[in-house]
């Protein structure tokens, strides 16, 4: 079952693009988005707010189109939450309350458990390891990973086999990050299992030396991942040209790979900071 548009959004759109959108640029703004039907009549408010429920009713993907729509406004750096401060005199008009409108529009996707992301991308926002594994980044400033991670979250839906092979690569450049700040040569063979085996020997993760056999299982299990997301890159992702066999890769699949590529990732990063004390 598709996605809709929730009522909050719905009304906080209807009186935001009313208010920044004429009725032509409306019109425009919404067969920019693929919004099925033809532009209701009356009021801009009214428009919006008829045109949204069209858009839930009608669209195969009502956020798809959502995402398209708000694009314009979430993407402009003049309104992004660390754009510089509002000028005293010479501000364009409406800055501010574009700007208002942006918070509230991605405070109410963070509520349903969305994430806006660039080029009129919404996913769904409530992976849990992922929650983590983005304040982990951030704290870290790692902009590779970070640009994997947002790849990986934002194609899960529309684009499952380019979300795997950045989950992959998640994988492989926290690997790398962790090797090279710490002052570890890069190994000869620089794939995800190669790194892998160089970070278990300097984080000493080694499962065979633990004690406890419970956590050696679930470790063992949880390493395999890295292999199984590796093969998985190699044989169903975007990363590499297609044979004969072609994975009929679905959104779930990409899903669980990222699900248990940032469950990996966030335990290194962990480990890394419980061995070093280390955050930046």
């Amino acid at each position: 079952m598709p996605r809709t548009i929730p009522s909050p959004i719905i009304s906080l759109l209807s009186s935001g693009l009313s208010d920044f959108e004429t009725h032509a640029t409306l019109d425009a703004l919404f067969l920019h988005a693929d919004a099925p039907g033809e532009p209701p009549a009356g009021a801009k408010q009214a428009k919006v707010q008829a045109w949204l429920h069209t858009v839930n009713k009608q669209a195969g993907e009502p956020l798809d189109v959502l995402g398209r729509l708000i694009e314009k406004y979430l993407d402009d750096p003049d309104l992004a939450a660390n754009a510089r401060p509002i000028p005293m005199f010479g501000a364009p008009a409406q800055l501010k309350e574009k700007r208002d409108f942006c918070r509230k529009l991605e405070v109410l996707l963070n509520q349903n458990g969305w994430t806006y992301h660039h080029s009129g991308r919404i996913s769904d926002g409530s992976l849990a390891p992922s929650r983590s594994l983005r304040d982990e980044i951030a704290k870290r400033d790692i902009p590779a990973v970070a640009q994997e991670f947002d790849r990986a979250i934002g194609n899960v839906q529309h684009n499952p086999r380019e979300a795997l092979s950045a989950a992959c690569n998640i994988l492989e450049s926290v690997f790398k990050v962790y090797l090279q700040d710490n002052g570890h040569a890069l190994p000869a063979k620089q794939d995800i299992q190669g790194l892998f085996k160089e970070v278990k020997l300097h984080l000493g993760l080694d499962p065979s030396v633990l004690e406890d056999e419970d956590l050696k299982k679930i470790l063992s299990g949880v390493f395999s991942v890295v292999d199984g997301v590796g093969a998985f890159r190699t044989h169903a992702s975007s990363a590499h040209g297609a044979g004969r066999k072609s994975y009929r890769l679905e959104p779930r699949h990409a899903r669980v790979a990222i699900n248990a590529a940032h469950t990996v990732a966030l335990f290194v990063l962990e480990t890394w900071t419980a061995r070093t004390g280390q955050t930046a």
